[in-house]
This record gives structure tokens, sequence and C-alpha cells, in this order.
């Protein structure tokens, strides 16, 4: 028996129309898989906190992880800023000092 090793294999990785990365056939993004690894989750800790993940789509995630450090990192920081964006807008568009006075205000009307 010989084994057959595959030069090309593509990562699962696939970008979504937004220009998020997620892992493919699922709905959980790149960051998501950097951040738990970030935080010492191995692999299989991966896949035990995200089930939908097959073990071995996990590891070549890692892989281009480990592979493509600074790019990945690029993307990471611009995906941070995107956020801190978004969530500044949210902020602006609903203030969220004294929202629970305002819906314990709005309780007591209904009542």
């Amino acid at each position: 028996m010989s084994l057959v090793i595959e030069q090309t294999q593509a990562v699962p990785l696939a970008q979504d129309p937004d220009g998020v990365i997620r892992v493919a056939g699922t709905r959980l993004t790149l960051d998501t898989v950097a951040h738990a690894f970030e935080r010492g989750a191995t692999a299989e800790e991966i896949v035990q906190q995200y089930p939908v993940l097959p073990l071995a789509d996990v590891y070549a995630v890692l892989g281009y992880l480990l592979r493509h450090q600074s790019e990945v990192a690029a993307y990471l920081a611009t995906r941070a800023k995107q956020r801190a964006t978004v969530r500044t807008q949210n902020e602006r568009r609903s203030d969220p000092k004294g929202i629970r006075a305002r819906l314990l205000a709005r309780r007591a009307q209904a009542a």
C-alpha cells in the first residue's frame, strides 16, 4: 500500500458577500477560530465548543493561520475596526445609558 500525499489541499475557508471569512459550510468566522486558538484552545477544544466544525477542517484552518500569520493579523485588525465602528453607530442610535430605567418605566405604563 502506498500513501498518496496531496500537494494542493484546499483550506476550508470561504469569503461571504460582506467580505467576512468563514469556515466553509458553516456560519463560524475565521475570527472565532483564531481567537479561540489565541486563547490557547486546541483543535479538539474548538470542535467541542463549535460541534458544527469537522476536526480536520479546524486543523486545516489552524495550519493556515500559522502559515499566514501577518495576513491573518491584518485581516483580524480590520475586522476589529469594523466591529468598533458598528458598535459606535449602534450606541449612537440607541444610547445604552438609562435603558434599564426606560424599560422599567415602559413596563409600569403597560401594567
